[in-house]
């Protein structure tokens, strides 16, 4: 995969559509509908595309690329004219009806920036949707036509939904590259992941889409068990992120966490516990107070305090999540198992080897509905409650 050149493509694209949007506003404002104007555009069709075409007077024609079209009538005739030398093929002068005061597809009058100079072309954006008004043979040719299109209105109310989706797709700003990163990121395809959120970083000025793209960039080495870079990406994100949210926004808090679990990862207790805290005070003003993302805060600062081997306030903790978890999850979910361990070793810790051995004994119940028995995490809850058992 040249992901490289996927990525270039993408924005050279999207720069394009830009610009034709800024030359069309400026080469059409405060035009009416008494400036109507026709453009003209000569290629060939298959017979059999032909035909279809024929059935659909009074439909919609869509042109799925960049449309290049003349103001020059002969030329694009002549070109209409050269297509009919392959057998089975019908040439087609579209002529083009365009009302400027209308809202459509972008275009404009390349003249002074096209490298044909002397072409008069009128370049349309991808996706350019046209009504097809009247099909006529040319003289007594039945293998050249004359196609009247007029480029329809945005505001028409048949078309919006069409029209918007589809243009959606095309151009939707970053989404489609935070969707193709992720994919690599879950296929185990990281340096490409990391290619192509560093090729993103490069083209955009924008400092929501840097936040982000870091944010991606830290996943990244995450996944990567790289945590010191991780740890770098996550905070320039935070870093934009203070600067151009408010400071109780969700995206901060799942900033905060992201350092905290790097800090975590890393045995720097002290600094994942103020990271963790920070995520956790913006939720509790933000959040109803059973959402699971205050669950999972919970569970992280119970787990620094597990690390630091400070077990009744780990136990607080962890009892705080199983609570929120118990209201919103299923019984039988695995991450109340999770939840079951933690308490259960916190209570082995404090030596409270009872209590210790019921909620071994709750998760390994969670675990042998939903594992098969060779499972790894099967194992680990079994040897808990051998170790358990040995105290009591």
């Amino acid at each position: 995969m040249d992901v490289e050149l996927i990525v270039s493509m993408g924005f050279f694209i999207h720069d394009l559509h830009e610009h034709l949007a800024e030359l069309h506003s400026i080469q059409f404002a405060g035009h009416d509908h008494t400036t109507s104007f026709s453009v003209y555009r000569g290629q060939g069709l298959s017979q059999k595309d032909f035909d279809q075409m024929l059935k659909t007077k009074g439909g919609l024609l869509s042109f799925n690329n960049f449309l290049s079209t003349s103001t020059n009538r002969q030329v694009s005739l002549s070109f209409a004219q050269q297509t009919m030398e392959t057998s089975n093929m019908v040439g087609i002068l579209f002529v083009m009806n365009i009302d400027p005061s209308v809202p459509s597809t972008p275009f404009a009058n390349v003249r002074d920036v096209s490298y044909f100079e002397g072409e008069e072309e009128i370049l349309f954006s991808m996706h350019s949707v046209f009504r097809i008004r009247q099909l006529e043979q040319m003289g007594e040719n039945n293998r050249l036509w004359q196609v009247d299109l007029t480029l329809t209105s945005d505001n028409d109310p048949q078309l919006r939904s069409l029209t918007e989706r589809i243009r959606e797709e095309i151009f939707p700003h970053l989404t489609g590259w935070y969707r193709l990163g992720n994919l690599l990121i879950k296929t185990g395809q990281f340096n490409k992941a990391q290619q192509i959120f560093e090729i993103m970083l490069d083209q955009t000025t924008n400092e929501r889409d840097k936040a982000n793209i870091y944010h991606m960039l830290g996943l990244v080495k995450d996944n990567q068990e790289e945590n010191a870079e991780a740890l770098t990406f996550y905070e320039k994100s935070n870093e934009i992120l203070q600067k151009i949210l408010p400071p109780t926004h969700s995206d901060v808090a799942t900033s905060y966490n992201n350092i905290g679990s790097m800090y975590w990862k890393m045995n720097e207790n002290s600094e994942a516990l103020s990271s963790y805290e920070k995520a956790l005070e913006i939720r509790q003003k933000t959040l109803p107070e059973n959402d699971p993302l205050l669950a999972t805060s919970y569970n992280n600062i119970g787990g620094v305090y597990d690390n630091m081997g400070e077990y009744l306030k780990a136990l607080f903790y962890y009892e705080k999540a199983l609570e929120i978890k118990q209201k919103v999850l299923p019984a039988g979910h695995p991450s109340l198992a999770t939840s079951y361990s933690n308490i259960g070793w916190a209570y082995k810790y404090i030596n409270d080897y009872w209590k210790a051995l019921s909620f071994f004994e709750r998760a390994l119940d969670i675990r042998k509905r939903s594992l098969p028995p060779n499972h790894p995490d099967l194992e680990s809850v079994r040897k808990s409650i051998e170790i358990v058992k040995k105290k009591l």
